[in-house]
C-alpha cells in the first residue's frame, strides 16, 4: 500500500491547518444567526468541586467527598472491562444516533443500500478492522499472510470467536457468504466492489453463473483458516476485507437471510445484540452477554431513532440525540460557526475522503466532444462555491483524490487542467458549435436523493452555467435506487454524486473510472494505468508514479469535473469520549471513516463521562 510522499504530507497538514484557522476566525467574530426551529444546547451546569489532599474543606465532610470518589475505581461493566475514572454508571454507557428510514435489513452482505443508514452497528466481526490512522488492526483474523504467487492470502482466525448462541464463527461462515454475495440468484448490490477490488478468483463468473459458487476462490482450509486467491496480484487484499462480514450460516439455513430482522432469531458476533427493531421508530442494541471477540467496549448499547436527516441537526440541538453524522444546512453551518460551545462539539476530518463532481455521458452528444467538457469544467467557480454554500464542508478540488489520500496530487497541481476561466469556457463552448450556448440540447443535471447542501451546490452550477455559457439548466433530485438503475445504464447526460473510499488504497478511487464501471467515459491509457498500478507489489514507486499519471489524465480529458472534497464533520455532545476520538497522527481530531460501525476500532474505546449527568438525558 503506497505511503504519503512528504510534500503531499505538508499539503494535507497546510490544508487541515487552513481550515482550523479559519473555523476558530468564524468563532472570534461571529455574526448573529437565526434561531433554529430547536433550543439551543444547554450548557453543562458548573462541575461540583472535586476534594482533593489540598482541598481547604475538612476531609471528615463526607457528602463532599463521597460523590466524587465513590465511583473512581471498580466500576465494571456488562463486559467485565473496568470502566474509566471519569466515566458515568454503565446505565448510561449508550448513545442515541438518529438514522434513516426504515429499510429491510441489518445485514451488509444481504444488501448495502437497503440498510438502515448510517449503518452504526451490524452483528458480525469482519476480518479486519481500520483504525483512526487508517491502519489496519486484527479483528476475527488474527494474522494474515500473502503466498510467494503474489495471489494466495491466507488468513488465520480467533478461535475464541463464536456467536451469541455459542456456535464458533469459522472460516466456512466466510465461505458461505462469500458464495452468497456473488450468487446471480441474490443479485447483490454490492457484488461490484470484490469484482474490481481484491476480485477473487472466477469471481465474475460466478456472479454472471456461468461458473457454480464452488468455483469461487475463496476456501476454508481448515475450520478457522480462510484462504483467498485473487485473479491478478493485489497487494491492497487485506484492506479490503474490512468489508468481510459474514452471515451465521447455520442460522440462515434454520430461518433465512432476514434472521437478523427479527430479536428472537437474531445472534451476534460482536459486542452487541439485537433487542428491539419497531419498523418507522428505533433499533435497540444492547449487550451480547455470550461475546468472546478481542474487542470488549466501554459502551453497553445503542439507541438509533428513526428520523429525517433534514432534523438531524435540530434534534441534536433538542438533546434527543448524542451525535450529528454530518448531516448540515448552509444555514447549520453559519449557526454553528458563531456558538462557541457548538463549535467545540463540531470536529471536522477526512470523513471517507469523499469528493463530490459532476460526471457526463461522454458516449453520446453534446458530451462526447472534449471542448464541451471542457467549457463545463472553465465555466464553474469552485472557490466561490466553497466560500460561499459548502463553507467548512469540504476543500476546492480539481481531480478525484482528495489531499491525504495514497497518492493524491495537490490540488494546485491539478488547477490548471479545471481551473473557473469563463473566457476560455465561451471559446470552447464556441468552438465545439454552441456559441453563447445557442443550439444547446435542454440540460437536465441529476442528483441522487441529495441533501440541502448538494441542491444549493448545484442550484449554484446552474446559474454559473448560465451566466457565463448562456446555458439553462434544470436541476432534478430524484430517488437513489431511481438514479442508480440510470446512472449504471448510461442514462444520465450529466449528474452530480460523490464517491468516498471503500478501502485505503488509490486502486479504489481511481478503479471506479475504468471503462466499464461506474461511469461512461473510456481512456485506454488510464485503464492501462490503473490496473498495473493496482497489480503492483513489487516498486512502491513505480506503483504511485502510475497513479499519478492516471489522475492526470482524469482530469485533463474530463471525464468528470472535481468540484469539492469533503471535510465532514460529526458533532458529538461533550460527556463523549474515547482514544480514538483523540487526535490522530496527522493532529486531528475527529471521527474518521468507518467511525462507529463494526469495521472500525472507534466505537470499541468510546464511553459516556460523569459530565452526562449535567444534560437531560442524565437526570
Amino acid at each position: 500500500m503506497a505511503s504519503l510522499n512528504k510534500k503531499r504530507f505538508t499539503v494535507l497538514l497546510a490544508l487541515l491547518v487552513l481550515l482550523a484557522l479559519t473555523f476558530s476566525a468564524c468563532q472570534a467574530a461571529p455574526a448573529a444567526p437565526a434561531a433554529p426551529a430547536a433550543s439551543p444546547t444547554p450548557l453543562p451546569a458548573p462541575a461540583t468541586p472535586v476534594p482533593t489532599t489540598e482541598a481547604e474543606e475538612p476531609a471528615a465532610e463526607e457528602p463532599v467527598e463521597e460523590p466524587a470518589e465513590a465511583p473512581a475505581e471498580g466500576m465494571v461493566n456488562a463486559f467485565g472491562v473496568t470502566l474509566p475514572a471519569d466515566a458515568a454508571p454503565p446505565e448510561q454507557q449508550y448513545l442515541r444516533v438518529l438514522i434513516g428510514p426504515p429499510y429491510g435489513t441489518i445485514d451488509f452482505p444481504v444488501a448495502v443500500y437497503n440498510r438502515p443508514g448510517p449503518p452504526w452497528q451490524t452483528l458480525s466481526t469482519p476480518l479486519i478492522r481500520l483504525d483512526k490512522n487508517f491502519e489496519l488492526q486484527p479483528a476475527a483474523a488474527l494474522s494474515w499472510e500473502v503466498a510467494d504467487d503474489n495471489l494466495t492470502w491466507t488468513f488465520h482466525m480467533d478461535p475464541e470467536l463464536t456467536w451469541s448462541d455459542g456456535v464458533p464463527v469459522t472460516a466456512h461462515d466466510y465461505v458461505w457468504t462469500f458464495q452468497y454475495m456473488a450468487d446471480p440468484v441474490h443479485a447483490y448490490d454490492f457484488a461490484w466492489y470484490w469484482g474490481f477490488s481484491s476480485n477473487p478468483k472466477n469471481w465474475s463468473q460466478v456472479v454472471s453463473g456461468e461458473l457454480p459458487l464452488e468455483e469461487l476462490g475463496v476456501t476454508a482450509i481448515d475450520d478457522f483458516t480462510l484462504q483467498v486467491v485473487t485473479e491478478q496480484p493485489a497487494p491492497y487484499t487485506p484492506a479490503t476485507m474490512i468489508f468481510s462480514r459474514p452471515m451465521a450460516k447455520h442460522q440462515v439455513e434454520k430461518f433465512g437471510e432476514f434472521y437478523n430482522n427479527d430479536p428472537e432469531t437474531s445472534i451476534s458476533s460482536e459486542p452487541w445484540i439485537l433487542e428491539e427493531w419497531t419498523k418507522g421508530k428505533q433499533i435497540v442494541m444492547s449487550p451480547n452477554l455470550n461475546y468472546t471477540g478481542n474487542e470488549k467496549p466501554f459502551l453497553e448499547g445503542f439507541t438509533f431513532i428513526y428520523g429525517d436527516w433534514d432534523q438531524e441537526f435540530n434534534t441534536y440541538l433538542a438533546d434527543e440525540i448524542d451525535w450529528v453524522n454530518a448531516h448540515y444546512s448552509p444555514a447549520d453551518l453559519d449557526f454553528i460557526a458563531a456558538d462557541p460551545q457548538l463549535s467545540q462539539e463540531y470536529h471536522p476530518g477526512f470523513g471517507d475522503f469523499r469528493t463530490h463532481y459532476l460526471f457526463f455521458d461522454t458516449f453520446s452528444p453534446p458530451f462526447d466532444n472534449l471542448q464541451v467538457r471542457q467549457a463545463f469544467a472553465h465555466a464553474i467557480d469552485r472557490q466561490s462555491l466553497v466560500d460561499n454554500v459548502v463553507k467548512f464542508a469540504g476543500q476546492v478540488g480539481y481531480g478525484m483524490l482528495m489531499p491525504g489520500f495514497p497518492d493524491a496530487i495537490p490540488p494546485a497541481e491539478l488547477e490548471e487542467t479545471q481551473k473557473f476561466d469563463p473566457e476560455l469556457a465561451r471559446e470552447l463552448l464556441a468552438e465545439a458549435g454552441y456559441p453563447g450556448g445557442e443550439g444547446f440540447p435542454k440540460l437536465t443535471l441529476m442528483l441522487r436523493n441529495a441533501p440541502e447542501l448538494d441542491v444549493a451546490v448545484t442550484n449554484a452550477i446552474g446559474a454559473m452555467l448560465n451566466e457565463h455559457l448562456g446555458i439553462e439548466t434544470e436541476i432534478s433530485n430524484i430517488d437513489q435506487k431511481t438514479f442508480m438503475d440510470q446512472m449504471n445504464a448510461y442514462e444520465i447526460g450529466i449528474g452530480e454524486v460523490s464517491y468516498g473510499m471503500d478501502y485505503f488504497d488509490a486502486s479504489n478511487l481511481l478503479g471506479i473510472w475504468k471503462s466499464g464501471g461506474r461511469h461512461a467515459w473510456k481512456n485506454e491509457k488510464f485503464d492501462q494505468l490503473v490496473t498495473d498500478a493496482s497489480a503492483e507489489m513489487a516498486d512502491p514507486e513505480k506503483r504511485s508514479a502510475m497513479f499519478v499519471e492516471a489522475q492526470e489524465i482524469l482530469s485533463e480529458d474530463v471525464g468528470g469535473i472535481f468540484l469539492w472534497h469533503a471535510t465532514p464533520a460529526d458533532m458529538w455532545k461533550p460527556y463523549i469520549k474515547g482514544d480514538q476520538l483523540e487526535p490522530d497522527k496527522f493532529g486531528v481530531q475527529a471521527c474518521h471513516w468507518p467511525c462507529m460501525e463494526s469495521i472500525s476500532t472507534t466505537k470499541y474505546s468510546t464511553y459516556v463521562t460523569e459530565d452526562v449527568a449535567n444534560y437531560p438525558r442524565g437526570q
